[in-house]
């Protein structure tokens, strides 16, 4: 009961999406421009370094809520916080009110890290700044990340942690299948260009 109670509970928290929220206060739609996703990515594409840090900050803090907070009311059950975190992380790209349509989930996933281990999540963030500004593409930072950390988790906590975390890094690998085609022809906006407001991606 407790993991299903998990399920439920990241899951909803996870569908809260700010983007979506600052998309109808700016009379904008995300879903028809840049990558036509709802997370901080795009919104910073679209709307702007604040909205898209905001975004960021919603989508990071979710997850870290959702994991900490199942696991202050389920401290019995040993994988409740990978189980809360990963089902945040599904909420934020299949929101049930969108048409489960939301972000490609990995500010959330970054959040469960935190929560589920800090260190770890300093050391994935400093490799995620490392690796987007040395490749100009923050989609390698996400690989990166979402490799990394079930890897880790597989060696200290053993495989089911990993396996559990393995569904997000799925998912999240198959959000952003058309992200490597476009790096490889030159038509992915890089993060340079996109602080500058270089809003050159218009296709989804």
């Amino acid at each position: 009961m407790a993991y299903i109670l998990a399920m439920i509970g990241g899951y909803l928290l996870g569908c809260s999406n700010m983007a979506y929220y600052l998309a109808i206060l700016n009379h904008a739609d995300l879903r028809g421009g840049g990558s036509g996703n709802l997370g901080a990515s795009n919104a910073t594409v679209l709307l702007g370094w604040r909205a898209g840090a905001l975004t960021a900050l919603h989508d990071i803090g979710k997850a870290f809520l959702a994991v900490l907070l199942l696991k202050r009311l389920f401290p019995q059950a040993e994988h409740i916080g990978v189980v809360a975190g990963v089902a945040c992380v599904l909420g934020h790209i299949f929101p049930f009110y969108l048409k489960f349509k939301g972000g490609k989930g990995f500010a959330s996933y970054l959040g469960m890290t935190l929560a589920l281990n800090w260190k770890l999540a300093a050391v994935v963030i400093l490799a995620v700044v490392l690796v987007t500004v040395i490749t100009d593409y923050i989609v390698w930072g996400t690989v990166t990340t979402i490799l990394s950390v079930p890897a880790y988790m597989g060696v200290t906590k053993g495989w089911i942690p990993a396996l559990i975390l393995g569904i997000a890094t799925l998912v999240i690998l198959y959000k952003h299948r058309e992200n490597f085609p476009r790096m490889l022809n030159g038509t992915e906006l890089g993060l340079r260009s996109a602080l500058r407001g270089e809003n050159k991606l218009k296709q989804k």
